[in-house]
């Protein structure tokens, strides 16, 4: 499914490859700015996915010469109400939300720039992969607003004072340093990022899909519990997944040294 643009232009292609969903932000003479109708489609195309069993991960690009140059200002200034402003970043937020709550990992594959709400969008996927040709910023201090959605996302990523630098500057930082600060898992040569992106969907694909979904949850939800709570949690969890057939068959295989044969999730 695409959405459609007001020119029926598809800003948001979708193509599926044994498991694997590659979602393409398509405004590149935006540089892909996080239009309503943008933010639309990637709910639309998330709250699918959700629902999907037999996708295995999720592909997060863009076409163009940008990644994602956050919120789309033009269209943003058009409607200067508090109502537009809270109901906009409320439904940013939902899709930032949807990507953590989806049940499958979700790759950034980072090419360009990815500013202000595009870097939110990075940060909010589960991994990201960036060109040496990436740069990433929570800009919207240059043009007099604070990045504060954006910040949620950042500083859940990068140590406190690094993000915080970032927010009150806005300045970029290079795809190195987002790799250092842990923005992005690794920064790679742009002829290779492709093959990078593919390969690590390719080996998370290749795992037992039930324990991904149960290992994805629970990370997330015990980070915002007290320790003691946090490992309560997830022994019950690491207990159940135990008990499902993909688990059994993996120790199994494991004992007699072949390959396991994975089941669909259930």
């Amino acid at each position: 499914m695409s959405a459609q643009d007001h020119a029926s232009h598809p800003i948001l292609l979708r193509a599926d490859s044994q498991g694997i969903t590659t979602l393409t932000l398509n405004r590149p003479q935006q540089f892909n700015a996080l239009s309503e109708a943008m933010l639309d489609a990637l709910q639309a195309q998330l709250d699918q996915l959700a629902a999907d069993d037999s996708v295995r991960c999720v592909v997060l690009a863009a076409n163009g010469k940008a990644f994602c140059a956050g919120h789309d200002l033009r269209e943003m200034r058009a409607t200067p109400q508090i109502g537009y402003y809270q109901d906009l970043f409320r439904r940013c937020s939902r899709v930032m939300q949807a990507i953590q709550a989806l049940p499958v990992p979700v790759i950034a594959r980072v090419h360009g720039i990815a500013t202000a709400a595009g870097c939110q969008l990075v940060g909010s996927c589960d991994l990201a992969v960036a060109s040496h040709a990436a740069r990433f910023a929570v800009s919207g201090i240059n043009v007099g607003l604070f990045c504060a959605t954006p910040s949620v996302a950042l500083t859940r990523n990068v140590p406190i004072k690094r993000a915080f630098e970032m927010l009150v500057t806005g300045k970029f930082i290079d795809a190195q340093t987002a790799s250092d600060w842990g923005l992005v898992n690794q920064a790679v040569e742009e002829e290779e990022l492709d093959a990078t992106v593919a390969a690590l969907a390719a080996q998370i694909a290749a795992k037992s899909p039930v324990s991904i979904r149960y290992g994805k949850a629970m990370v997330y939800r015990q980070q915002q519990m007290a320790l003691p709570d946090a490992y309560d949690y997830a022994a019950d969890v690491m207990a159940r997944n135990i008990m499902e057939e993909d688990a059994m068959e993996g120790i199994d295989a494991f004992l007699e040294k072949r390959m396991p044969r994975w089941g669909p999730p259930a």
